[in-house]
């Protein structure tokens, strides 16, 4: 591999938005690590590889230190450098304040503020190290704006965004970026299962009329990706839903 061959790592890279990035930074010629809890798909892979590019995978849950730490480990042992880290696990679990109990709270924070913490700080020292490196975190317009039913969720992506900002701020003298994207309403299995009745009262709010796709929150990854004079800010992408 030479030095113009870029090193993207991917959490919760399997699906979603996650493999959209995945395949959105393979067409763009980087050497790819993704991470997942499940195995990746036989036509992911094929299609990863149907870009020419190297990949390897971590299976693991980013609540577990050893699991940061092996993704980082293993995308210096197979490529030797690390250009960017896509932060996109997590996970929600939607409840009302007065019905959720503080496990339900900790488990959206712990992996969605804490996992994203975890891996972040192994891969940080490391770009530090390298002086350049570029990090971009999943937030979403609830961790800006908070939503009915979803306290965890929004505190947890809200905590993302005031991680990425400080990020920016510690790495931006050796070179090091830290952004985050805000995705409102994507066409994944989450919104899927919504009723079409919802959907539509949903769709009814956003000026553009449609949810995004995984696709055009990838295309804002690479964008952040490679824009080399952007660093602390939050990409909304949500259609106009918020203004």
């Amino acid at each position: 591999m030479t030095n113009d061959q870029k090193v993207a790592v991917i959490t919760g890279g399997s699906r979603g938005i996650g493999r959209a990035i995945a395949l959105r930074f393979a067409q763009a010629g980087y050497q790819l690590v993704l991470n997942a809890r499940s195995a990746l798909s036989p036509d992911l892979m094929a299609a990863i590889e149907d870009y020419g590019v190297q990949y390897a995978f971590v299976q693991g849950d980013i609540t577990d230190p050893e699991t940061a730490t092996q993704i980082v480990t293993t995308t210096f042992e197979r490529f030797g450098q690390l250009d960017v880290l896509v932060n996109n696990a997590g996970i929600t679990n939607d409840k009302l304040v007065m019905a959720m109990s503080v496990a339900d709270f900790e488990a959206v924070i712990d992996v969605n503020l804490v996992g994203t913490f975890r891996v972040t700080q192994v891969a940080f020292k490391k770009m530090l190290r390298q002086r350049s490196g570029c990090i971009i975190n999943l937030s979403s317009v609830i961790g800006q704006h908070g939503n009915v039913g979803q306290a965890n969720y929004a505190a947890s992506k809200a905590g993302v965004i005031g991680l990425t900002q400080s990020l920016a701020k510690e790495g931006a003298l050796r070179g090091v970026r830290c952004n985050a994207i805000a995705p409102g309403m994507i066409t994944t299995e989450m919104t899927a299962a919504l009723k079409p009745s919802m959907q539509e009262a949903i769709q009814a709010q956003i000026p553009l009329q449609r949810f995004g796709t995984p696709e055009e929150i990838a295309d804002a990854a690479l964008f952040l990706a490679e824009n080399t004079y952007v660093t602390g800010q939050v990409l909304t992408v949500d259609g106009g839903m918020t203004i």
